[in-house]
């Protein structure tokens, strides 16, 4: 039974992810600052957006609104990233690029794997507590 959002092995691999998407980041150009921008707050979205998806558990509709955000953030980090692969900027590879992406393929897969879970659902059997 799930009892807590860190219980959501997403919320906690969207944790995880925020140290080396912040290094990798940290790669691109300081004058690049709307792209850092962009990232980080994408980034930093999911887990917050599942966390609140999580709270509003009692409403299926709400708790799946929210899932939905974090996998639209997921996505646009994956998009961000591919934009920093083809502006080639010198300290980044493309394999440091395309790693990043592949962890964030996984958030959104299971992002997308419990949104699918709970379509038509009316109720998420959790435990609530008070």
């Amino acid at each position: 039974m799930i009892k807590d959002v860190e219980d959501l092995d997403v919320y906690n691999r969207s944790l995880r992810l925020l140290k080396p998407l912040g290094d990798f980041v940290g790669m691109i150009p300081k004058d690049e600052y709307h792209i850092r921008h962009q990232i980080m707050s994408a980034a930093h979205g999911i887990p917050a957006q599942i966390a609140e998806g999580f709270a509003k558990r009692r409403s299926v509709k709400e708790c799946k609104r929210f899932w939905e955000m974090a996998l639209g953030s997921s996505d646009e980090v994956i998009t961000h990233i591919r934009s920093v692969i083809v502006r080639a900027f010198k300290n980044i590879s493309d394999d440091d690029a395309k790693s990043i992406i592949a962890e964030y393929k996984i958030v959104s897969k299971q992002l997308n794997n419990l949104i699918k879970k709970w379509r038509g659902k009316e109720a998420i059997p959790w435990e609530v507590r008070p």
